[in-house]
This record gives C-alpha cells, structure tokens and sequence, in this order.
C-alpha cells in the first residue's frame, strides 16, 4: 500500500521557477465543509478544477488538498513528453480488448495533443509548449524486428489510424532519427511542454473562480462509509471536511486513501535528468522527440528543449531488473544509484554529431508514478462509494491520457452523463471486475522481459 507523499523530495527542473501558488493557503483554515474536495494538485487535480469551473455561472464550492507543495508530484518530475501511443502497443490492445477498444485508445491518445495546443492557446498559457514529432529509434535486433512485424499486420488489417506514422528501417532510420546505430525508427505528431507551468496557470485560474487551494495539507483518512446525511469527512494533517463528492488525482498515492486499489495502481519509482551544453557552444539540431528502445520494456526518452537542454528519463536498463529501486516505493527523496552514471555521455553516445558537445548532466530527480496492474488508468465512480471519483493510474503515460479524460469525468459530474457517454475509452473506466482481478502485468511483464535477457 502506499504512503503520504514524503517531504524533502529531489528538485526537478521543473520547479526551480517557482508561481506564487506553489505554497498557499486560499483561507488560513480549512473550511469545515464544501460540494467538492479534490485530492491532488497535479495534472488530473488541476484539470478537473479547470473543468468544474469552465462556463459555469454558479459552481459548487471546491476544496483542493494537496499533501506538498503543488504539483510536486508525478506531474512535477516527468519529462514534459505529451506523446501518444498511436501504434507500438495497438497489437497487444487488440489481442486484449479487440479491434474497437484498441483503437478507441489510440485515437483518444492521438487527440490529446491538438487538446492541449487548443488549450495552451486559449488559455494564454505560458508553458513553453512546443507541438512536434516523436521518434521512437529502436536498437535492439529482436524487438525492431518484433515491432517491424507487427506494424506491418498492423497496417495490413486496416484497422488502426496510422496516417500520421512514418516508418523507416536499416541505414534511412539510423540517417532519419540521428541515433547511431537505430535499426527502426518511427516517427508522430507529439508536443512538449513545462507542465508545472501549466498545472499552475489552471490553479490560479480556478482559484480566481472560487477555488480553495490548500497545500501542505495531507489528507490522512477519508471516512469508510458516508455520514448519515450522504457526505464524506475527509481528514486532513489540518482538521477535518465534511464534502458532498470525493475525487481523488492521487496517482501513485491513491491506496492510501483507497485502499481497494492496494494491488491495482502501484507505486513506481523513476528517474529523470536535464542535459546542457556548455555555455557559448550550440548544442546539435535535434529535429525530434525521443524514446531510445533498448530492449523490451527497456527505454529512455528524451525531449530537446528550445533552452538547449535535453530532458532525458528511463535509464532502466541500469536498474530495472531490481524491482527494489522501483517498486511499490514512494521515496522520491532518494535518487536511484545505479542509474546516476547513465546519464553522463548519454547524448555524445547515442546521437550523430554530438561527440564534441561537452554535454553534460545538469541535475537528477526522481519521481513516484502510479502504474496499474493492467496498464489502463482509472477514471469514473470509484466501485461500491456513492459519490466518489476518480482520476488515477497513468502507469507513466498521463500526458496523453489525463486531460480529456478529465474532461469527461466533470461531464459526469456536472450534467450527469454516464461513462459511456463521454467518449473516455471504455476499457478506463473503473469497475468491479477489475478491482477483483489478481492478475498483475506489470510484475509478469517485468518476468517476462528478465527471462529474454
């Protein structure tokens, strides 16, 4: 089961500008009831204030708790990479879910980027936001010749949207991608962004609208069962909430509040850095986004930044196949050892021209996501508790996933729309039958890949 997030965590870029929300009480106490009580202050925390307020002449009250500072969690320490999966695990879905739920997911995904850009646009934001293309460069002989083979069934079947993939292989994908050595490359529409920026431009508006921001308020146990008048007391490090509805963005730290969801969203401990190049040198053009596919399940990606640096995370294949520097672990206080040296010389050895760069490692943090034990988030009513929500389990992919299932899941709460009606992919929506399954791919993928090594 997971814990409260703990203090003194590693500084992510990120959050080396800080807003004048990142530590803010709206009031200096906690009101003692309100319509709405949001449990996180991240990505999914922040679109549904951003949702709940849009458009709306008469909102509920909103109380958002954050247990640190706000978005200093996943959202706060990823690489920024708004990349959807348009074709790498389509085979796998199809095989698992059908042809229908499989694309469903891919087109959902492949939607969020242009949503977002809509977003940063409408908004005004100041996020740094950059819509590009995404290359995955895969160096591994087996899995590009795996993967090879299944995009060719897959664009053979139809049955995917793969108009805006580009694939190339041998001598053109080591001369497309740049990455020395690259057997496949394939090549999408993707963006990246600051997404603390972000996260904090839809808080401040929220909070402009009538939102009760509260940070450094962990919330500690949220009753089992509702009061006799239908609410829920949500207690807090700060004192006690009684609250109409309870949504939980809470990630890797959902079990903590919901322990039903013990063994289904996991904690999951990653990695990532920011490289930089000497000042007065110019660092190499690099046209793209990155993953570097080592192996199966084996990665790292890298995201070039209109600053000159590289955020680069991954690094798994220095620790992966030691499940206790990555799982069901909430430490994000601590760097993880072995991958540390992996970033060093990372750029001069994988990419063309970059030898006599001088880049180097800037700063290292790391970050705790919520993986699932199979792979899809949860979104929609929590099972069996009237009134509670539920945003959760990126499984390290939120980017794509949280903002328009965000938008979905206030459609529910606010015009009473069923799940089914809101065009989030069904196979996220949180029910019955996945929390009673005790299957967990993420520990079988895991044995899998150990297996092929």
């Amino acid at each position: 089961m997971s814990t409260l997030p703990l203090p003194n965590a590693t500084t992510p870029f990120w959050r080396t500008e800080l807003h004048e929300l990142d530590n803010h009480h709206t009031t200096p106490d906690l009101p003692s009831e309100c319509d709405i009580i949001i449990v996180g202050a991240g990505f999914a925390g922040a679109a549904l204030a951003h949702y709940i307020y849009e458009d709306n002449p008469s909102p509920p009250s909103v109380v958002i708790l954050e247990a640190r500072e706000a978005c200093s969690g996943a959202t706060g320490r990823n690489g920024g990479h708004l990349k959807p999966d348009v074709y790498y695990n389509v085979p796998k879905y199809i095989k698992k879910y059908g042809v229908k739920a499989a694309v469903e997911v891919a087109k959902f995904e492949a939607s969020q980027v242009h949503a977002i850009k809509e977003l940063v646009e409408k908004e005004n934001m100041d996020c740094d936001f950059v819509l590009t293309r995404a290359c995955d460069a895969t160096l591994d002989p087996k899995l590009a010749e795996n993967t090879h083979r299944a995009f060719m069934e897959l664009r053979k079947s139809g049955v995917a949207a793969l108009k805006d993939v580009f694939y190339a292989q041998g001598k053109d994908a080591e001369r497309l991608s740049g990455v020395k050595g690259a057997l496949s490359c394939f090549t999408f529409s993707a963006g990246h962004i600051w997404p603390y920026k972000m996260v904090l431009h839809l808080l401040q508006n929220a909070v402009k609208r009538g939102a009760n921001l509260q940070t450094h308020t962990p919330v500690t146990s949220i009753s089992e069962n509702p009061l006799p008048d239908g609410r829920w007391l949500v207690k807090t490090a700060r004192g006690d909430i009684k609250t109409k509805k309870v949504l939980f963005a809470t990630n890797g730290y959902t079990s903590h509040l919901a322990p039903q969801f013990k063994n289904h969203i996991i904690p999951v401990r990653g990695i990532c850095s920011r490289i930089t190049v000497p000042k007065g040198k110019s660092p190499p053009f690099l046209p793209y986004t990155y993953s570097i596919r080592y192996g199966a399940g084996e990665y790292d990606y890298l995201v070039p930044r209109a600053d000159g640096s590289i955020i680069v995370g991954g690094a798994k294949p220095t620790f992966w196949h030691d499940k206790s520097q990555w799982y069901n672990g909430t430490d994000d206080s601590k760097l993880i050892e072995p991958a540390i040296p992996h970033f060093d010389g990372l750029m001069q050895r994988t990419f063309v021209g970059w030898e006599e760069s001088g880049a180097r490692t800037d700063r290292v943090w790391t970050g705790i996501m919520g993986w699932t034990s199979d792979f899809m988030p949860y979104v929609g009513e929590v099972p069996g508790k009237a009134n509670q929500m539920i945003l959760a389990g990126f499984s390290g992919h939120g980017m794509p996933l949280i903002l328009l299932s965000a938008k979905g899941l206030v459609q529910m709460l606010r015009h009473g729309k069923t799940f089914e009606e809101t065009g989030i992919p069904g196979v996220f929506k949180a029910t019955e039958q996945r929390l009673a399954s005790t299957k967990n791919e993420i520990l079988e993928g895991h044995s899998s890949n150990q297996a092929k090594l």
